[in-house]
Parts: C-alpha cells; structure tokens; sequence
C-alpha cells in the first residue's frame, strides 16, 4: 500500500511544481526581473534595460495639479521594475519607459497610462495604482521634460526651430513604442501573453488614448480616455484668450471678482434642472447675463471693490469663448459654473494695477512652438495676434497633435471599445471639444447608435479638469470599459460621487451622450437612485 501511495503523492508534487514554474507569480518571474530580455523595436534602437525587483508597501506622491493633495495607494505589492531606454535614429533623443510588473496577483492584463500637460507619462503616481489592481503596467516619459507646463528643456533644437522629433515623440509615437515594449516584457516575465490591454489617461493622457484609437488602432482592446486634450493646435491656443481680453481691455479682475461672476452664473442657472446643488446641470444653456453685476460692491482680501461694466464684459467675452475680429466663432470657451481663476488669472503689479498671469501650457505653446521665442511678451498679445497665432497653429500642428481625426473605424474593426468621460465644468479643456468630436464621429461612423457600439461619451456636471469640482466625478472608469471589453456589457451609466457643498455624500449616475441625469423630483437628490437619464 505504501508504494502506491508514494507514487501517487510524487504525481501530485511533479503537478505542483509544473503549475507553479507556469504561474504568473513563480520564482521564474522573479528571476526573468534581473534577466529582462531586450525588447525588439523596429524604428528604434534599444540603449539599455535595467530591471531590480521593489517593495511594495503604501506610496504617497508630491503635490500634483490639479490635485494638490493626491491620496496615498497602499496595498502595492512587491514588483519587478523594468526600465527600458531607447533613441530614434537622427533625433537624438532617450525615451525612458517603465515598466512595473507585480511578482504576485497578475491579473493576466497590462495598462499603459497616460500624462498631463506636456509631460507624456506620470509613472510611479499611476503604475501604482495600476500594479494593485493587479495590472502590468507601463508608462513613458516620451524623451521629453518631466515638467507638465514649461517645456523649454525640448521644444527647441539647437538651431531654435521646433524640435519635430521629441514632438513626434510627444504627440504619438512614444504611446505606441510603449504598448509593444510594456506588452513585450510582461509576456516575458510571465510566460504567457498578456490576455487584455488597456488604455487609462486624463487630459494629455486622454488625447494620447484617442491618438492610439486614431493612428494604432490594434494596441489596446480598451482605451479609458477622459478630458481628453484633443484639437491640441485650437484648444491650447484658445486657453489664452482670457488674458487677450485682458490685454486688449486693459482690465484685470481679481480671481475674487471672477468667482463672483461664477457664483452669480450657478445662482442664476442652478435651479434649472429642479434641485439646487451648486451645480448647473445643462451649462449650455445657461443665459446669465454678467451684466447684471455691474454695481456690486465685493469684499476681497479685506478691500472694497465694486463690479465695473469693464469686468462685465471681460466675463462675457471669456464665456463667449475666442472670437475673430470678424465676428467668427474659432473656438469654445468655459461653460458658466466654471471657475474663471485659472486661464483668467491675474496678479498685483507694482503701483496697485494688476497684470494677466497665464495659464503655463498656453503661454509656452505660444512661445517656444508658435513665436520660437522664449523671450517672447505675451502680455502684448490682444485680440489681433491672437486671431493670427490661432491660425498659425492649426495650420502647423493640426495634422502632428490635433489628435482630432473622426474616422475609428480601424479601432472599432479591431473589436475596440472606448469611453471618455468629460466634466462640465473643465476649467482647462473646454467639454465643448469633446461633444464636437463626438458628433463628429458619429458623422463619420454611421451615426450615434452605431457609434455607440464602440465609444461612449460621459459628461459629468459641475466636474473639473480630470476631479475635483463640486459635481460627482466617476468613481472607476476603467471598470467600465474592461465589463465593456471583456463582457459586452456596454454602460448606459457610469457611476459618481463627490461630497457635496452641504458636507454629505453625493452620488450620480452619468449618462452616456447625450443623456443627462435628471431629477424625478422624488428622493433625495444626493442620491442618484433619484435620477433617471433624460
């Protein structure tokens, strides 16, 4: 009886020891971490791969606008982290890609993430969250400058012309070479090939998400692209119009009397979907007059002032969004409910005046890729100039960056799926680029029902650029688009929260484009079970 009983207990070690050589967490995947085989690459050249496997443990991360608080990620587990570096034949460029790859827990699929501003890639903020979902994860700093708003590090060659190679890089190239890199290793490490990848960005990340959908349509089976940073050549351009209305006025409100005007809008505005929250559900429709300020005597920083006609019409013109001197419309501006402060913001200058104080990412794109000029004043750009820089953008840098072609139909034969959600209340990407698009995708794919199949549009009101707002903001995106992928569940809603002026929890089912929540006028309206899509 022993024999038998040997033998079969050795049948049953051998089958062991088999699953665990062929699990994604066995000690071969350790030891693949300080082994990492060179990526192959073609149109590129790989410099050096390093790897070394990390603790995990609980990450906190630097300030990061728009979040200046940005929340600890515990529960990261141990990790192998690879770092591939690579160069382009005649750019003279080194591109850094990351990859985390987490020794246990694999979950079978990888997630590339995306950056902001002109930073291509955020690393350790999102591989984190990413490798505790149980995702490889990878991102890429695109051979540019780690710094999101001052880009004068790259922008220029030697020459002083626009270095179109780390923009290339910038713009689309470098997302691609980290899909086939990120999806090379983790293959690697594991063993097996990686069952599903993802996409997870938010505003350069998410123009960087339906640049893969537009130009590499086969990278990821599902793209998370929220407030995408697309039509880059008129959006980052149009950023700067409210310090053109200041210039050319010669009127600089403080950010104290901004928020007044924006206040004074959701005042006016907030009721018009039956509860009042804080919140203008349908901004666009809001017809606020900043007029109606004129007058009003305010208290900022311990000093009296008193609205002018002049503050009155830099609101409107903001709100109104870039306009030609010829009365055409060129682009949008903030929706009302938006805060103001941020592209209109200002600063005391000596002598008790005040001058603009731009928003960084617009007023580079105008220095260093539109004026070449580090050294450039943009404090002299009025109405005039502004109308001839947004021309010349789109005309150099539409067909580079404006990451804004309609037609997905490669991305969608490919068995893609994609969601962007946007909130209404964006203070850097104007919402409004995104509904555009949208129709236009529509116009492009056979209209919204057959659009729909692939990619959904989520607008969320009185969210900001990315979180942040007084509106509810999604709670896990990507969750939704990995049901959509992986289960053809295709979300009608995507759920919200936030904690409201009040204090309380707020919770909102948003609706896919062009639905929006709406109040049956029963329940509590913190509560999204009192909404339904209209």
């Amino acid at each position: 009886m022993r024999r038998p009983l040997i033998q079969l207990l050795a049948v049953l070690l051998v089958a062991v020891l088999a699953s665990c050589a062929s699990a994604p967490t066995g000690r071969s995947g350790r030891n693949a971490c300080t082994n990492a085989a060179q990526p192959q690459l073609p149109g590129a050249r790989v410099v050096s791969v390093s790897a070394g496997t990390r603790a995990g443990g609980t990450f906190t991360f630097p300030p990061n606008p728009p979040n200046p608080t940005p929340a600890p990620v515990a529960g990261i587990p141990a990790y192998c982290d690879i770092t591939v570096v690579l160069t382009h034949p005649g750019v003279d460029d080194r591109v850094r890609i990351e990859v985390w790859l987490p020794l246990t827990g694999w979950n079978g699929r990888f997630q590339a993430t995306g950056g902001g501003g002109f930073v291509a890639g955020q690393f350790d903020r999102y591989l984190a969250r990413a490798i505790r979902d149980g995702y490889a994860a990878a991102s890429t700093d695109a051979g540019v400058s780690p710094n999101g708003s001052r880009p004068p590090s790259w922008a220029l060659d030697r020459s002083g012309n626009v270095n179109q190679g780390l923009l290339t890089n910038f713009a689309s190239r470098s997302v691609h070479e980290m899909a086939q890199v990120g999806k090379q290793l983790t293959a690697g490490f594991y063993g097996q090939r990686v069952a599903y990848s993802y996409w997870n960005g938010c505003s350069t990340g998410g123009r960087q998400g339906l640049m893969e959908a537009q130009r590499y349509p086969a990278d990821f089976n599902g793209i998370l692209a929220a407030a995408p940073a697309i039509n880059w050549d008129r959006f980052t351009v149009a950023e700067f119009w409210p310090q053109a209305v200041m210039n050319e006025t010669h009127t600089y409100p403080t950010t104290c009397e901004f928020n007044a005007f924006t206040q004074a809008a959701i005042a006016a505005c907030d009721r018009d979907d039956g509860v009042t929250d804080g919140v203008i559900d349908r901004p666009e429709t809001c017809r606020f007059n900043p007029r109606q300020l004129v007058g009003t005597t305010l208290t900022c920083g311990g000093e009296t002032v008193q609205i002018s006609q002049a503050d009155a019409e830099v609101a409107g013109k903001i709100w109104q969004g870039p306009t030609a001197r010829s009365g055409q419309h060129l682009w949008y501006g903030p929706l009302h409910g938006t805060p103001l402060g941020g592209l209109a913001a200002t600063a005391p200058a000596p002598g008790g005046a005040r001058h603009g104080a731009p928003f960084p990412v617009a007023d580079n794109w105008i220095k260093y890729f539109l004026k070449r000029q580090p050294g450039f004043d943009t404090s002299t750009v009025g109405y005039s100039e502004f109308e001839q820089l947004f021309q010349q953008s789109r005309t150099e840098y539409n067909a580079l960056i404006g990451t804004d072609n309609p037609d997905l139909s490669a991305f969608r034969n490919a068995g893609g799926k994609m969601i962007t959600w946007h909130g209404l209340a964006d203070r850097l990407v104007f919402p409004q680029g995104t509904v555009d698009y949208r129709r236009r995708v529509e116009a492009a794919m056979g209209g919204a029902g057959a659009t729909d199949q692939f990619y959904r549009v989520f607008l969320a009101p009185g969210a900001d650029h990315c979180s942040g707002g007084t509106g509810a903001v999604p709670t896990n995106p990507l969750a939704a688009v990995v049901d959509w992928v992986e289960h053809g569940h295709a979300p009608d809603t995507l759920p919200a929260a936030t904690t409201s002026t009040a204090g309380r929890p707020l919770t909102r089912d948003l609706c896919h484009y062009p639905r929006l929540p709406h109040y049956t006028g029963r329940g509590d309206p913190h509560w999204a079970t009192s909404y339904t899509c209209a």
